[in-house]
């Protein structure tokens, strides 16, 4: 009998935890996904009436000249749910990009989280890399922003963006320079090694047979490194709407 009211209690005890977690995933999986009303929907308030408009025209320009949408969405917080699985609930409503095509991309950025993504649509994932994507959260965005900067880092991504659709942008990584003197070392290293079994054959039996250099193994030669939202306050969408893109998870994700 006492056996089996601990295991009633313990059923009882799964039933409630698990209903408690099932309730705190469904709260965060809720929240309602903004509404679509223009190329830049800022519900967080990040950026200026002057930045909105310039990236507007942009954006405008890459549609007409290439079919691409681009739509960014700013909001205040993310309440608790992962900036991946926001990001992919926007797009999956939005459906930004053309049918069959699937060439929209997302920025997502969170404010209160500080945290920014890049959702990439199936089409343009060989354009806009998730190594692309990354950089320029890296380097564009997130200098930009960590210096309060918001008005820059939105334009400048923007114009990333846009180069990266056209096969233009080349986002070098930071390290390049350093890699490229990298092999300097090694070299070096390879030298006085040889130097050192010179001096020691040398020094260790007069009268022995020539040095070969090329008998030593690794030569020199060949070496190279390692590689619920308010209004946004803007009026100037008029009535943009996503053509039916697909995503399939593409793309990058960063904090400031």
């Amino acid at each position: 009998m006492v056996r089996r009211s601990v295991f009633r209690w313990l059923a009882q005890a799964l039933i409630l935890l698990f209903t408690l977690f099932g309730a705190s995933r469904l709260d965060a999986a809720v929240q309602q996904v903004p509404a679509l009303t223009a190329r830049v929907n800022d519900y967080a308030a990040m950026i200026s009436p002057q930045a909105k408009q310039e990236i507007e025209s942009k954006l405008a320009a890459l549609e007409a000249e290439e079919s691409t949408q681009v739509a960014i969405l700013t909001v205040p917080s993310l309440q608790g749910e992962p900036i991946e699985e926001f990001s992919i609930r926007v797009a999956e409503a939005w459906k930004v990009g053309q049918k069959g095509r699937d060439n929209g991309i997302l920025l997502i950025v969170s404010k209160g989280d500080r945290k920014v993504r890049i959702e990439v649509g199936y089409g343009l994932e060989g354009r806009l890399t998730d190594l692309q994507s990354g950089r320029i959260i890296d380097e564009i965005i997130k200098p930009a922003f960590a210096r309060g900067d918001f008005d820059a880092g939105f334009i400048g991504a923007t114009d990333a963006l846009i180069a990266s659709v056209k096969g233009e942008f080349k986002a070098e990584p930071a390290k390049k320079k350093q890699e490229e003197k990298g092999p300097s070392i090694p070299i070096v290293f390879i030298i006085l090694l040889v130097l050192f079994i010179y001096l020691r054959m040398h020094g260790g039996r007069r009268g022995g047979g020539p040095f070969i250099f090329g008998g030593l193994p690794g030569s020199p030669g060949g070496f190279s490194s390692g590689g619920g939202f308010g209004d946004s306050g803007f009026g100037g969408g008029g009535g943009f709407s996503g053509g039916g893109g697909g995503f399939g998870g593409g793309g990058a994700s960063g904090d400031w």
